[in-house]
């Protein structure tokens, strides 16, 4: 079969499955592992392999009264690999936490559970509880940090050693 054939076949197929593009017949053509054909295979078989993809073309559609897509193969769910053994905390969790080491006063878990925020929402919540005579000194560090990690990146991206 040559290439004017199988391109005539796929574009009756198209048409028959009512499609728009060539990718639409793959849900057509059923797959030995299960499932339908995937367009990247599909492209594949155009060029090395004419004749099986005719076949398959010509058995599931052309050939079909009424032809029916083919059930997808079931897939792992999206993050199905993810840890099992973290802990998931609600915000509402993590509040209570932040809460917790502030009443113990420990700033390092307090600096890890706060929420990071970029450099312009620091200066104006910074600058807002200035105007405000407000004393926040976890907003300050934040500041602090934020400013001394640029810093370092600056020096490293300019070769520069950093000292700690």
């Amino acid at each position: 079969m040559d290439n004017k054939q199988l391109e005539h076949l796929i574009q009756s197929a198209v048409k028959k499955v009512g499609g728009k593009k060539e990718n639409d017949i793959c849900h057509y053509l059923p797959v030995g592992t299960g499932g339908y054909i995937h367009h990247f295979t599909m492209r594949k078989m155009k060029s090395e392999d004419p004749q099986q993809l005719a076949e398959l073309i010509t058995k599931f559609i052309i050939n079909t009264n009424n032809p029916q897509e083919v059930t997808p193969k079931p897939r792992a769910a999206r993050g199905s690999r993810k840890r099992r053994d973290l802990f998931t905390f609600s915000k509402q969790d993590l509040e209570r936490m932040l809460n917790m080491a502030r009443l113990a006063g420990d700033k390092e878990m307090i600096r890890k559970l706060t929420p990071k925020k970029d450099l312009r929402t620091i200066k104006r919540e910074l600058i807002s509880s200035i105007r405000h005579g407000r004393i926040e000194p976890e907003l300050w560090n934040m500041y602090v940090e934020t400013m001394t990690s640029q810093a370092n990146a600056a020096a490293a991206a300019n070769g520069v050693p950093v000292t700690a």
